[in-house]
């Protein structure tokens, strides 16, 4: 079957119309073209059939379309199930158990057994799917086994690892009483400016093929005939199915502007190996194909998936995802069932949708049978997961999170994750007796090394203390460094007592998760005195060790020029020891491991994307037996980084980026002053009343109201008095900041319920103050939060 899909492949790229230009019924599929995959027979069985035949003919019209809809449980608590006997809960990526977002196992299972007793209780019995995103291991767990993130897993090469990863991520889920992951991502990732590229394991289909393979059979072990997973294994889910890495521009949620040849070719193959490995549900994309957008494309959702690849199992949606779907909204979507979705997830919407979905199907407008066939589909994975039977599958074990056992596979994967792109002179590993200093801001942070989807959903508050048996990376490589006779220092600012033999620097991206992390351009964005730090100790005579942190490859010419060895250490995870392991030798000269990792998708030459002439290409990495001197490489970024912004930030370090540009009102000045560092900000005074405003081209903000983005205010109030005004897409807010530095965060829900209108935003910053006020800001720009914020008092 892998040889007849690659064969197709072949065919469709070796076409002269496989990348032609999209014809008019672009956004339609036309399933022949497609590889053929089937779930298989033991996905269910006759009597399980009969079963739910019985199930669905008792069921009211009210307790069917429940079964389709899913909510968060910020949104929704057990009892409401008596009145509404919804079939599915999630908690989303900032929800904890009534509000606790480092809730240990215990009560995790115990909120999950609270849901489950209630829809027992509730209209025809049938227990709740309960899901969440375990993305690179059970993530939202304080304690958890945290493994790198699948980019790093991709420049292992190692499906036998993926498929470990796999099984103690899903004993780890069961354990805190869950069946249920949104994982694996089979995303091909073409343009690395889109947020979400460590999501993706490679740029190679035939790798993300075997890894869907691998992962899905670690979560749910191979499917055995006549019987329920077992109790520490979970549900799988196959996503974003389709093209999410393939959109223009690398915009998430965006549009995939490419042939079905290329669709099948790049896009389409880790879902057949998932498919016919058993995966019980997949996952929609919030993404379009030619204009057509995925919760709504028939012909994707029925005629391939269900139709041609054979899957039996449950199709879900992302987070309000069918609400995009033109002449939908999040509380009224009839397309999206009649298209092929099987479970809407509606996550503060779920009440507004469910009656919805009653009234439609009452008149007609969605068919019974496609109803019937849907809650087939949901109530056949409940009873692959034991959830239905006279005894059902008991899952929930807390003392199974974090074994030492389990621990050491994820350092094992770091280790593994690491790319040598660098290592003049051999200065890699350190040798033992060294004198070795470690800086930078991602030395000792656990947020930079864990990245998002880690504990909350953008991850910029986990910390070491979240995970008491993990690591930072400065601390591994001195606790190595010292057993091997030499002497560590961690530095945050680089400064030394006695002169250090070499200087480890760990620093890179901040953390993010999805569209928070798309970019204008791939350049790495150096923070205030990242490159300083490297040229200063260059400067010195030291030699420097990069360790750059990164959700995907980034143009760092001038860091790689700085850099005597230089690590793409990726997003490792918790287990900061791995990355020791391979950069430290021990007594014997001879570190625990070396490197092996390589690229899994090409490094840049500058910061245009998509990558042209890559610096490195995928499939490069330098290990210790085969080694290459890397000479000066190019500096020039090829783009203005000043003049390239998102269209979430209005002001960065004091200076307003392009496309937007700053407005005043008669009688208020600006000038240039340091807050933190040279210049980073600007200095407002109000000689009369006033406003200062941001203004450009009008940007849609749909998304981020939708996703619950705050508006964060960065800098200091010098003097003024009483409240200032801040006005948002033509909604206005007051706020009242302390004397002295500050940072505000406004949810944009605040500005939407006072009446601003986000779809096409022209002014998305005002700030008005009375004469007197003498106002400095540093930063204005759009951020995931990773707590519930409340709105300015009124």
């Amino acid at each position: 079957m892998m040889v007849r899909r690659v064969l197709l492949a072949a065919m469709l790229l070796a076409s002269g119309s496989a990348f032609a230009a999209p014809a008019e019924d672009a956004g339609t599929a036309h399933p022949a073209l497609w590889p053929a995959a089937k779930s298989p027979a033991a996905i269910t069985s006759p009597e399980t059939e009969r079963r739910i035949a019985r199930m669905i003919a008792a069921m009211s019209l009210e307790q069917k379309i429940g079964q389709m809809i899913q909510a968060d449980i910020s949104a929704i608590t057990p009892e409401d199930l008596a009145q509404y006997p919804l079939g599915s809960i999630l908690a989303g990526g900032n929800s904890g158990p009534w509000g606790d977002e480092r809730a240990d196992a215990a009560k995790w299972e115990k909120l999950v057994k609270q849901f489950r007793a209630a829809s027992a209780k509730a209209g025809a019995g049938i227990p709740v799917l309960f899901g969440i995103d375990a993305v690179h291991g059970h993530s939202n767990l304080p304690g958890a086994t945290i493994f790198p993130h699948n980019i790093g897993l991709g420049a292992a090469h190692d499906p036998a690892l993926i498929q470990r990863i796999g099984a103690i991520t899903a004993a780890e889920v069961a354990a805190s009483g869950i069946d249920w992951t949104f994982a694996p991502t089979l995303a091909v990732p073409q343009d690395l400016r889109w947020g979400r590229s460590y999501e993706g394991y490679a740029a190679d289909p035939a790798l993300v093929a075997s890894y869907a393979k691998a992962m899905t059979v670690g979560l749910q072990g191979p499917l055995q005939p006549g019987k329920p997973l077992p109790a520490n294994k979970v549900a799988a889910t196959a996503k974003h199915y389709l093209a999410d890495g393939g959109t223009d521009g690398g915009k998430d949620q965006g549009d995939a502007l490419i042939s079905e040849g290329e669709l099948v070719a790049k896009h389409a193959q880790g879902y057949p190996a998932a498919i016919n490995a058993g995966a019980l549900t997949v996952m929609a994309s919030f993404s379009s194909w030619n204009g057509t957008k995925n919760h709504g494309n028939h012909s994707l959702l029925s005629d391939v998936l269900k139709g041609r690849m054979g899957f039996a199992g449950l199709v879900v949606g992302d987070w309000n995802g069918h609400g995009q779907v033109p002449g939908c909204t999040v509380t009224d979507c009839p397309k999206t069932f009649t298209a092929g979705l099987d479970l809407a997830m509606a996550p503060n919407s779920w009440k507004g949708l469910f009656e919805a979905t009653v009234r439609e199907a009452r008149d007609g407008t969605i068919p019974m049978a496609r109803i019937d066939d849907a809650v087939a589909r949901i109530l056949r994975v409940k009873a692959k997961l034991g959830l239905l039977g006279a005894h059902p599958v008991d899952r929930g074990n807390p003392a199974a999170v974090g074994t030492d056992t389990n621990l050491a596979v994820a350092r094992e994967a770091a280790a593994k994750s690491l790319v040598l792109l660098k290592n003049n002179d051999g200065l890699l590993p350190l040798k033992p007796g060294a004198r070795v200093l470690i800086t930078g801001p991602g030395a000792d942070s656990m947020a930079m090394q864990a990245g998002g989807w880690t504990i909350t959903w953008q991850g910029t508050d986990t910390s070491a203390a979240d995970f008491p048996k993990g690591e930072t990376i400065g601390r591994a490589i001195a606790a190595a460094v010292k057993d091997a006779g030499g002497t560590a220092a961690i530095s945050a600012n680089g400064s030394f007592a006695d002169r250090p033999d070499v200087a480890v620097v760990v620093y890179g991206e901040q953390p993010y998760a999805e569209f928070q992390g798309d970019m204008p351009n791939i350049a790495f964005r150096a923070h205030a005195g990242e490159q300083d730090l490297l040229a200063k100790l260059k400067a010195q005579g030291i030699k420097v060790v990069s360790v750059f942190l990164s959700g995907r490859p980034l143009f760092t010419g001038p860091a790689l020029n700085a850099s005597d060895a230089f690590v793409a250490a990726w997003l490792p995870g918790t287990q900061g020891q791995g990355v020791a392991d391979v950069l430290v030798a021990r007594r014997n000269g001879k570190p625990a491991r070396g490197f092996t990792g390589k690229l899994p998708f090409p490094w840049p030459a500058d910061a245009v994307s998509p990558i042209k002439a890559p610096l490195f290409p995928a499939g490069y990495g330098l290990s210790y037996a085969a080694t290459a001197a890397v000479g000066p490489v190019n500096e020039d970024p090829h783009v203005d980084l000043v003049a390239s912004a998102s269209e979430g930030v209005y002001f960065a370090l004091g200076k307003v980026p392009s496309p937007w540009h700053l407005s005043l009102d008669p009688g208020i000045a600006a000038h240039s002053v340091d807050l933190g560092a040279q210049e980073d900000a600007q200095a407002f005074t109000w000689g009369e009343a006033g406003a200062i405003g941001i203004d450009g081209p009008p940007v849609d903000l749909m998304r981020q109201l939708d996703e619950e983005f705050a508006l964060k205010l960065d800098g200091r109030l010098d003097t003024g008095a009483g409240a200032i005004a801040v006005t948002m897409a033509g909604a206005t807010l007051k706020v009242s900041p302390a004397p002295g530095p500050f940072t505000l965060r406004i949810p944009l829900r605040c500005f939407h319920d006072a009446g601003a209108s986000f779809k096409a935003v022209g002014t998305p910053l005002k700030i008005t103050g009375e004469k007197g006020l003498v106002l400095t800001l540093r930063g204005a720009s759009i951020e995931g939060v990773g707590q519930t914020i409340p709105c300015p008092a009124k």
